[in-house]
C-alpha cells in the first residue's frame, strides 16, 4: 500500500497530527459484486478535539463551539466510502477532517459597518420613477389633469 499523502494542513503552518487521528474500517454498504464481502473499505476517522495540543488553543475553544453539535465526548467523527478502495478513502476521510477543522477554527468575520445611501442616488431614484409613471400614464387616453 503507498503511503499516506503526506500532512494534512488545516491553516497556515498547522495540520493535522498523524498520531492522533484514529482509525476504523468496516464494510461498505451498497452493491459491489463478490469484492465487497471480502473487504473493509468505509473508512471511519476520529479526533480528539479536546485532547489535541496540535491546535493553539484559541483555535481548539472556537472549534469546540463551533462543533458542539458533532462532537461526543470532545471527539469530532467522519467517515467515508464512496470509493471502492480503503486507501482512497482514508484520503478523502483525512481532507474532509482537515476541511471541517479549517473551517470551524476560522476566525470570526469582520462586523459589518452600515452605511447611508447617498442623498442624490435616493433624489434620482425617485426622479426616475416619476418620469416612468408619467411617460406611462401619457399612453392612456384620458386626459389625467
Amino acid at each position: 500500500m503507498e503511503p499516506m499523502s503526506g500532512p494534512y494542513l488545516i491553516r497556515g503552518s498547522v495540520s493535522l497530527p498523524e498520531a492522533e487521528l484514529m482509525w476504523r474500517f468496516s464494510r461498505s454498504s451498497g452493491p459491489g459484486g463478490q469484492h465487497v464481502n471480502t473487504s473493509d473499505t468505509q473508512v471511519e476517522l476520529r479526533f480528539d478535539l479536546a485532547a489535541t495540543e496540535a491546535l493553539p488553543e484559541v483555535w481548539k475553544q472556537r472549534a469546540l463551539e463551533r462543533l458542539a453539535g458533532r462532537l461526543v465526548d470532545g471527539v469530532v467523527t467522519v467517515s467515508a466510502s464512496e470509493h471502492r478502495s480503503q486507501w482512497r478513502n482514508r484520503e478523502t476521510a483525512a481532507v474532509r477532517l482537515a476541511a471541517l477543522l479549517a473551517e470551524a477554527t476560522a476566525p470570526p468575520p469582520k462586523p459589518r459597518r452600515p452605511t447611508r445611501i447617498p442623498r442624490g442616488i435616493n433624489e434620482r431614484r425617485l426622479r426616475e420613477k416619476k418620469q416612468r409613471s408619467d411617460t406611462k400614464r401619457g399612453r392612456s387616453g384620458r386626459d389625467w389633469t
